[in-house]
């Protein structure tokens, strides 16, 4: 238990810094959500979105992750649930995007999946702060 509270415990040490940590999360997971969950949903000229697989996963597992990453994560950081442990999924779809499925690409193409790599990062290093479930799990219950 001890661990657990280390891994989703994180002191920003201000209410400022808390209420930033929360507003940028927000954003990151709602611009997440609809830019790359949704397009799970959508047909486009009758097709459902194509998943890279660069790593060569099965087809099931590899729709799994990506689909867990893009439509269940950003609810997580919203929420401010397990947040550490939440985002790792996200940060390894998005740096394989980066390094992997894009490396061949331009900069500007390159710039989507390293900004979201970078944010999820930060996310990961900082955690969810005061105003996150993770917070009231640990220090209310």
């Amino acid at each position: 238990m001890e661990i657990l509270k280390q891994i989703l415990s994180s002191d920003l040490g201000s209410s400022f810094n808390d209420a930033s940590i929360l507003v940028f999360r927000i954003l990151l997971a709602i611009q997440l959500f609809r830019v790359h969950g949704l397009k799970k949903f959508r047909l486009e000229n009758g097709q459902r979105e194509v998943i890279p697989n660069p790593l060569g996963l099965p087809d099931q597992l590899n729709a799994i992750v990506a689909s867990f990453a893009d439509l269940v994560v950003p609810f997580l950081i919203i929420l401010g649930l397990g947040t550490r442990l939440a985002v790792l999924p996200t940060i390894g779809v998005t740096a394989i995007g980066y390094f992997v499925v894009h490396r061949k690409d331009s900069l500007e193409v390159r710039d989507v999946p390293f900004m979201y790599t970078l944010s999820l990062l930060l996310i990961l290093a900082l955690g969810a702060g005061r105003y996150s479930l993770d917070y009231y799990l640990l220090n209310i219950l």
